[in-house]
């Protein structure tokens, strides 16, 4: 009697741990998916890095514009002197316009649902804007570092 129960429950154990293997071989993750998902993470690092540093734009564009009214106002030889410096500033706010606008367009455009349905189609569209968002997040710390830089000096 004691055979057949330790014999049953080593029966049962081993069903158990068979079973549970075998579920694990079902969870094998689609490489499709996994390359999805790595990419669209990859975006979404992207944007979280870009993201809260481009909230310091409108208060470096309104001081690089402060500074560029401020040279307009002294007279015409300091003015002429500071010229260098107002082509700079006016670079300046024309590259933080540009990395706010680009932040600002790629995520009213962005789709984190697009083509959800066809694996294929998501990979092409998250490498797309893998590279996009690396674009806006260069424009929005290079700007950033030109601004600390040029403004720090300055002030």
């Amino acid at each position: 009697m004691k055979k057949t129960s330790l014999l049953s429950i080593l029966i049962v154990c081993l069903t158990i741990i068979a079973c549970n293997n075998s579920k694990s071989d079902d969870k094998k993750v689609d490489p499709l998916q996994a390359q999805a998902d790595s990419l669209e993470k990859q975006v979404v690092e992207g944007h979280d890095v870009a993201m809260p540093k481009s909230m310091k734009i409108p208060k470096l564009q309104k001081e690089a514009q402060r500074l560029i009214d401020s040279i307009s106002t002294l007279p015409d030889k300091a003015r002429q002197a500071s010229a260098p410096l107002k082509a700079k500033l006016e670079e300046l706010v024309n590259e933080l316009n540009y990395a706010d606008n680009a932040m600002n367009k790629w995520m009213a455009e962005i789709n984190f649902d697009s083509a959800v349905n066809n694996l294929g189609q998501r990979i092409k569209y998250f490498a797309d804007e893998k590279i996009k968002v690396d674009k806006v997040k260069e424009a929005v710390l290079k700007s950033i570092a030109k601004a600390d830089s040029l403004l720090k000096a300055k002030l």
